[in-house]
Order: structure tokens, then sequence, then C-alpha cells
């Protein structure tokens, strides 16, 4: 009997009042509280997240769907000599110099490239500042001259232009784009020199699933063109899909085997031409190097190798077998300065 008189008088007064009432005992507001964080959170397999599509996070822009792919599946293999210097004036402007000595692919009608030794000598300017705007100039020895900028006008436009001049008749031209970004969407307004139109728009539907689609005019070709994406990213993987009016299918996966480890495939079909083609390919990242490879089933097999040699000193070596067409390319170059 005064074991049963210690506890009734140990217990908190909600729950006394509520067992000699009979009904269900009342939490205190903290123990209830404590009750609720507990059901919300995702403990066992049956139980899901709770998505707020109010605040899903903002896509990729749609032209850089595929840039994991990409920076795979296609380095800037080349054949020859290469070197690049970056020498940084201050926190805001920097120059270049680029010197490359080899050899080029000049295109023929019957598919087999003409191979044309050349050497090129290009200076460049890089103008960033702190609020993101940039400027950069390069100009060749050939007397061709390239620029881009970039101008955000506030957190939601921004302005970018592309321009190149050279002497050869109808090589110059000129690229507008008006970039405009959303909580979970990005869009944009191409305007070319050429009569070229377009505007593309991607958003996101769920935290990891984005869809977009595209239009283009060419007015000297009087050609049009929509197309459809989708893309879906995850701590682990990158999946893209893009289709167009034009007949080119495009898909491809990236998977992050580890922290060092990704793998990558690509596949092209083209239903007008009744073509298609696929890659498979691997980056992997070392301490000291970074190697990355492809192999397609045109026959070309490629690899692209940076070694750290020292602080802002990189040493290059390229390389591309195409078995088929017997061609064989081949370089080494290095990069100094960040």
């Amino acid at each position: 009997m005064g074991l049963t008189i210690s506890r009734l008088e140990a217990a908190p007064p909600a729950l006394a009042a509520s067992s000699s009432s009979g009904s269900a005992p009342v939490l205190p507001p903290t123990a209830a509280a404590a009750v609720r964080s507990q059901l919300g959170k995702v403990d066992g397999p049956n139980t899901r997240a709770v998505v707020n599509y109010l605040e899903l996070p903002a896509p990729v822009k749609y032209e850089e769907l595929q840039r994991e792919a990409l920076m795979i599946l296609k380095p800037e293999t080349f054949e020859g000599l290469r070197f690049d210097f970056t020498k940084p004036l201050n926190q805001n402007f920097a120059v270049t110099h680029s010197v490359f000595m080899g050899n080029i692919d000049v295109p023929t009608t019957n598919q087999q490239p003409i191979k044309m030794p050349i050497g090129t000598y290009e200076f460049g300017a890089n103008l960033v500042t702190s609020k993101g705007s940039m400027l950069i100039g390069r100009i060749l020895t050939d007397g061709r001259m390239t620029g881009r900028m970039r101008y955000d006008v506030n957190d939601f436009i921004s302005l970018k232009s592309q321009i190149q001049l050279a002497q050869e008749e109808g090589m110059s031209q000129g690229m507008l784009d008006v970039d405009l970004k959303g909580k979970d969407w990005n869009g944009q307004l191409k305007f070319g020199s050429s009569q070229f139109y377009g505007c593309n728009y991607l958003q996101s539907v769920t935290p990891n699933l984005a869809l977009g689609a595209e239009a283009f005019w060419l007015g000297q070709q009087r050609r049009s063109g929509t197309g459809f994406a989708a893309r879906h990213s995850s701590d682990k993987h990158v999946a893209t899909a893009q289709v167009a009016t034009t007949g080119l299918v495009s898909m491809t996966y990236v998977h992050k085997v580890s922290e060092k480890v990704s793998l990558a495939s690509e596949f092209m079909w083209n239903w007008m031409a009744r073509e298609a083609s696929a890659a498979f390919g691997y980056d992997y990242t070392l301490r000291q190097c970074r190697l990355r490879g492809r192999i397609d089933t045109d026959g070309k097999v490629a690899a692209y190798l940076e070694e750290r040699v020292n602080v802002g000193v990189n040493f290059i070596l390229s390389a591309e077998l195409d078995h088929w067409k017997k061609d064989y390319k081949f370089g080494f170059g290095m990069t100094v300065g960040e």
C-alpha cells in the first residue's frame, strides 16, 4: 500500500488528473513536442520524407545538362606541343600566353582529314570582378580575335556575349545571351548575328528531377526546331536525356563509384540519318594527377593525363587512336599558373 501511494505522489499532475477521470493521459507540452519530432523522423524503410515542393533546388542551365559527362568523355585532346602560361597581375586581372605547335585536321570530301602543320601564339587577358562579372579576350597570330563578356544585372538577370572576328569571309560572328534565373528554374534567350534565335527553359519538379525544353530558329537556312530534356541527379549518379525534332536523341549516365573514380557512358542516335554511336569513359583522380579516358563505337580510343608537378604547374599527356581511319594523335604540354 505504501508503494502504491508513493507512485501516485510521484506522478505529474496531468497524469494524476487523467487517471482519476478515467480518460487517456494527457502528455505535457514538452513531451508531446518530443513525440511529434520523433514521428517526423525517417528511421524505417516504410517511412517517407516529406518533400517541400515550394523549396526545390535550382537546376543547372539547359546548356550544361551534360557537363559531368562531357568533362569525362570529351577531354581536350591535341596533337603536338602546347604550353599555357597565366600571370595574375592582381586579384581581378590576369594575362595569358599560349603556344601551340603541331598538326590540325583539315576536313575533306572523302571523310579522310588531311593533317596540316601549324604553329600559333595566343595572347589573352582576363578581367573578373568580385560581383561575378567577367571580360575575356584572345588574339592569335593569324589575326583572329575572340571575346566573351558576362554581366550580372541583378540576382535574376545576367547578360552574356561572345564575339569572333576573322579575316575569312563569313567567319566573323557574335552571340548575345540573356540568362534568367528563378528559385527553382533557369531560362535563356539567345540572339545570333547569323539570324539565329533561340530560347530554353529548365525547371526542377522534384529535388532530383528537372525537366525542360528549347526552341530555335535559323533565319539564313529557314530552319526551326524544338527539343525536350530531362536530368535526374543524386549524390551517386547523373542521368540525362535529350530529344530534338532535328532527329537527334542523346542520353548520358555518370556514376560516381567513389570520391576518386567516376564512370560515364553516352548514347547518340540520329533517326533521320539512321546513325547511332555510343561511348564509355572513366575519370580517375589521384593525389597528384587526374586521368581521363574514352572509347567509342567509331573505333576511337583516347586518354588525357594531367600530372601536378608543383603548385600551379601541371604536365599534360594526350593521346587519341582512330583505328578505322588509321589516325593517331599524340601530344604533350605544360600549364603554368592558376
